[in-house]
Formats: C-alpha cells, structure tokens, sequence
C-alpha cells in the first residue's frame, strides 16, 4: 500500500469535526415518515480538533484510486444551478466528461443532484438543503448495489454487476469563492476498515444506508480553500474494486476559523453518478 501523504509543517489549519461514537447498534433516521420518529435512534455525535491540509499546492497529485479524490479545473456553462432543465441539458454532459476524463470508466450515469445553502432564506428560495457537518460517506456495501438496481432496475444491474462499477460525486461552488462552511475530504487510504459505522435512513418504501466515519488520529484531511464555481472535487463513496487502496471517501464541512467575518453563505452542487467499467 502506499504511504499516506504526511502532514507538513506549513499551510495547514485546525478544526473542529464531527465524528459519531460508535455505541455497537446501527443509527436510524425515519425520513418523511414522522410517526416513526420516536423509534430513531440519532447520531451522537463528538468533536475532535483535526489538521486539515491545504490541498492546492498537491493538486495535480491525487488520483481516485489511490486517494480517493481529485480536484480539477473545470469552467461550466451552467448559467443558474437550480434550473433542472438547464442541469439535464449542459452539467450531466459536463459532469459525465469530467469523471471519465479522471477515472477511466467507459460510460457514466447521472441520477440525482442535491444543492446545499448555509442559509436558511437560501434553503427555502432553492428548496436545498444545509451544508452536512458530520463525517461520512454516502453509500455502503450494501445500499451501492441496492442503488444501482433502483434506478436501472434488476436486470441492468445484474449486467453491471459483471464488470467494475463505482459511484463518483462531483462537488462544486454554484457561487464563489467559498469562504465558510468547506468541505473537507480525507485521504481514504488513512480510513481503517474498522472505522466505518452504520446508519439507517428508513423510508415508508425502503431503507438505505449510509457510513459514518468514527475518530481516528491517522485522518489525513485536505480541503481547497476559496473554490469557485470554474472548480469541482470529485470523489468516490463506493467502488465494486476491491483491491483499490480508496474505495470509500470520508467527507465533511466544517469550521474554517481563517473564514472572514460576515461572509457569504457557501452555495454548492453535489452530483451522484454511476461510473462503468469495461
């Protein structure tokens, strides 16, 4: 296995992020589904102070095997984000280039796009949603599989299950820079297997799921400070390659104590896709 990127001495800062504790049963959250909601069982979560390293300067240097992640210039001609036409028509295309570009994959899927405010007006003008400040990756070994068979149905998947697939999101400013609320990404070599705890999302018509990350001091976490909307991260949250050294992706905002104050709140995309493999 290679060696985990080591910390340097400069261009790094410190911040908080929330880690669940491990409490030995499986979280659950009922969504849309509000008479189940005195069954949850939420996260509990813990702070822990982590160095996050400035990933800038080692940009050209990641690779989604081996890290999990890579940072990309990339210009949009998306003029408004929240225009789902507008998204369907120029970014799936966009976004399909970009990830075969940096992983191989021979054909890519597009099947859903969430936007993140960290505002509450913004929220309720976009209909998006708040930034997430827990680490976390979105898919496990089982709810991947169960994704890919909900939206190409049975017999697709079980084709595609023939040959290497992944998950691949894309994340990007949809107005920059941003300067609160970041998202960090950590190095998924530096994630033991060990480390990954389950979490119930509980629907009226099927249950998904989701890791949590537990603490561990080993994290290497990197974040790209002031992205613009002409930059996007991708990175993978599952990957049917057993033998890559980063099949899954920890990734959280956070605090960034170098933000100014009253700056703008972040305005993001992240888009899920299918990545195949011949």
């Amino acid at each position: 296995m290679d060696t985990v990127l080591e910390k340097p001495a400069a261009d790094t800062i410190r911040a908080q992020f929330n880690y669940v504790a491990d409490i030995g049963v499986p979280y659950v959250r009922y969504i849309d589904w509000p008479e189940m909601e005195h069954m949850a069982v939420p996260p509990q979560y813990r702070q822990f102070e982590m160095v996050v390293r400035n990933g800038r300067p080692l940009k050209d240097t990641f690779e989604l095997d081996t890290h999990g992640f890579v940072f990309a210039d990339h210009a949009t001609q998306v003029q408004g984000f929240t225009d789902e036409a507008e998204r369907a028509r120029v970014y799936d295309a966009e976004v399909q280039a970009l990830i075969r570009k940096h992983s191989g994959a021979s054909e890519v899927l597009v099947f859903d796009h969430t936007i993140r405010i960290g505002d509450e007006a913004g929220q309720k003008a976009a209909n998006a949603r708040p930034p997430v400040k827990g680490v976390h990756n979105d898919y496990t070994e089982k709810s991947a599989p169960r994704r890919l068979r909900d939206i190409v149905g049975d017999e697709e998947a079980q084709r595609r299950f023939r040959k290497r697939w992944a998950i691949i999101q894309v994340w990007r400013p949809i107005r920059g820079p941003v300067l609160v609320d970041p998202l960090g990404i950590c190095d998924g070599r530096s994630i033991p297997q060990q480390g990954f705890i389950l979490m119930q999302r509980r629907y009226k018509d099927r249950t998904g799921e989701v890791y949590h990350i537990a603490h561990n001091p080993a994290h290497q976490w990197f974040y790209f400070p002031q992205m613009t909307r002409n930059e996007a991260l991708m990175f993978k949250v599952f990957d049917s390659d057993a033998t890559k050294p980063s099949r899954f992706t920890a990734h959280s905002s956070f605090d960034d104590p170098t933000s100014p104050p009253n700056a703008p709140a972040r305005e993001s995309i992240e888009t899920r896709t299918f990545a195949f493999f011949d």
